[in-house]
């Protein structure tokens, strides 16, 4: 069979983005994000070109099928809510997350793949607009550099808030797929949540709120694919000028 990185150049360490979503099956907005994510990045828009020929992105879309399928807000099936068993999950009890998991690591024993970000994209019912959650670190260079890609995305997306953006390591998050990532893997690894709100958001300088929909969460997903152009530009990954680029606004 090809290999998964048959489209990146000869020889190209696999720099890989390992997305998540809809962990907790009442977050709807979470999978229109992702949504947004996957048709940009299949597209035939020139940065997606561009991601696709350096970058490999892994995606599971639905974390929490059986939730979902029940009309649950938060749990599985059997009751679990999944976002707090990273550390251990069981193949019988959480068998997306084992799943995921084994594949998490495999590849960061993988000596050819630099697993680069670990995405896990939620919906939020208090807050407005979309911001991220990262984690904090004694290096304060390794900190600096988790927020660069939040700042880009702020510049890309209206609906994006940097200063709603938080960075923390309180226990009651000790179980979830960012802060156990975060942990596992080493200095060269992002790994955010990424949230929307579920009503709305404010654009700056204003006060008035723009109700979400489908297509504005689908949007911010665009605007999150197209932020990793922007990313590895600054560090030199992708190289020269391209076309002018066409916003996906």
């Amino acid at each position: 069979p090809p290999s998964p990185a048959a489209n990146l150049r000869p020889g190209a360490e696999q720099r890989v983005v390992f997305i998540t979503a809809r962990v907790h099956p009442g977050e709807t907005p979470s999978s229109f994000v992702c949504q947004g994510i996957i048709d940009f990045l299949v597209s035939q828009h020139p940065i997606a070109k561009v991601l696709r020929d350096h970058l490999v992105f892994k995606i599971a879309p639905m974390l929490n099928p059986d939730g979902v399928y029940l009309g649950n807000y938060r749990c599985s099936l059997m009751g679990f809510d999944l976002n707090r068993h990273w550390a251990n999950p069981s193949p019988w009890a959480h068998p997306t997350l084992h799943g995921v998991k084994q594949l998490i690591i495999q590849m960061y024993n993988d000596p050819k793949i630099n697993l680069e970000f670990y995405i896990d994209i939620h919906a939020h019912s208090t807050m407005m607009n979309g911001f991220m959650y990262g984690n904090i670190f004694e290096d304060e260079e390794r900190f600096q550099r988790q927020a660069v890609f939040p700042k880009l995305l702020c510049q890309n997306a209206e609906d994006f808030s940097y200063s709603s953006t938080s960075f923390n390591r309180d226990a009651v998050k000790a179980g979830t797929g960012r802060r156990f990532l975060g942990g596992l893997l080493n200095d060269t690894s992002y790994c955010y949540t990424l949230e929307v709100s579920f009503y709305s958001y404010i654009v700056g300088g204003t006060t008035s709120a723009v109700p979400y929909t489908e297509e504005a969460y689908m949007k911010l997903g665009r605007n999150v694919a197209r932020t990793f152009l922007d990313y590895y530009r600054l560090n030199t990954l992708v190289e020269g000028p391209l076309a002018p680029i066409p916003k996906t606004r």
